[in-house]
């Protein structure tokens, strides 16, 4: 017997987007079922009906796959671009089942990006209420100061919202720049980028170099490789979900060795400031800094 279910948990369990933007695709036209372009409500059969997005077909419920990918700067974090301009979907063409970005990292940004088509994992590592943490290595100008790191450790005001509280280390100083790696637990629209601006402070280069407990290690920049299963499970737990299915996907591929974090040529000693993510329960956000300096 038919089973029909609505296109956008079709499209979600493809990995394609979250629910919400797959209604938007279908809206834009840009979905059919056996040939037909669909309507918000429409409903489908996974086993039965052919569902295309852009004329490529999904395979719901298929194996699942799961890799990491070292974005450069220069691409844009999509699979398609309508400015012919370059979009990672270049750089994992080789992969053997179409893959979607987990978030974002914007065209001047680089480092790990997870790709995947099991949509319920990309959802669950983006969602705000997870709190999965993400790690970069950002190089500001000019010199920051003590009352620039307490705010971005505190949160910064961005668009009428404050930001969550963040950990913010000194990882290298220079008369006109500072290197620091700052961990976020949301994942707000270029949310560095836009916390340096407010502080005066000039992004002159954005690295992501972990997304949980993954670490982009020493993998060569446009080039990916699969995550392990304990990879994959560390990842899921994280977001609090249920073990890896029989059907996903590994490759033991190439290990990488991770890349340890330079503390050198500070000039003193690296400091620390440290907030506690959100906790679900929290109604309001506290502070709890410490200063490494002797």
């Amino acid at each position: 017997m038919p089973n029909p279910v609505r296109l956008q948990k079709i499209l979600a369990e493809s990995g394609v987007a979250s629910r919400r933007k797959s209604e938007e695709l279908i809206l834009a036209g840009r979905v059919a079922v056996n040939g037909i372009t669909a309507k918000l409500g429409s409903k489908a059969d996974p086993k039965l009906d052919s569902v295309t997005l852009d004329g490529h077909r999904l395979q719901p419920g298929g194996e699942l796959f799961y890799l990491m990918l070292h974005k450069p700067r220069g691409y844009i974090t999509t699979m398609d671009d309508e400015m012919d301009r370059r979009c990672v979907a270049e750089l994992v063409k080789d992969v053997p089942q179409r893959v979607y970005p987990v978030g974002r990292l914007d065209r001047e940004s680089e480092g790990l990006l997870i790709m995947t088509n099991d949509g319920e994992f990309a959802n669950a590592m983006m969602h705000p209420s997870h709190h999965v943490s993400k790690t970069y290595r950002v190089t500001v100008r000019p010199r920051v100061t003590e009352d620039q790191l307490t705010k971005i450790a505190e949160g910064v005001e961005i668009e009428g919202r404050k930001t969550a509280p963040a950990e913010v280390m000194v990882l290298g100083e220079e008369p006109d720049r500072t290197v620091l790696q700052i961990i976020l637990h949301e994942g707000r629209n270029r949310e560095i980028r836009k916390m340096c601006e407010a502080l005066g402070l000039e992004t002159a280069r954005l690295k992501r170099t972990a997304f949980g407990s993954l670490k982009l290690g020493m993998l060569p920049p446009g080039k990916w490789r699969w995550l392990t299963s304990d990879e994959v499970d560390r990842l899921r737990d994280a977001a609090g979900l249920q073990p890896l299915p029989e059907k996903a996907v590994f490759s033991s591929g190439k290990k990488y060795q991770e890349q340890p974090y330079l503390k050198t040529g500070t000039g003193r000693e690296s400091r620390s400031y440290r907030t506690p993510a959100p906790s679900l329960k929290m109604k309001s956000y506290s502070r709890k800094a410490s200063n490494n300096r002797k």
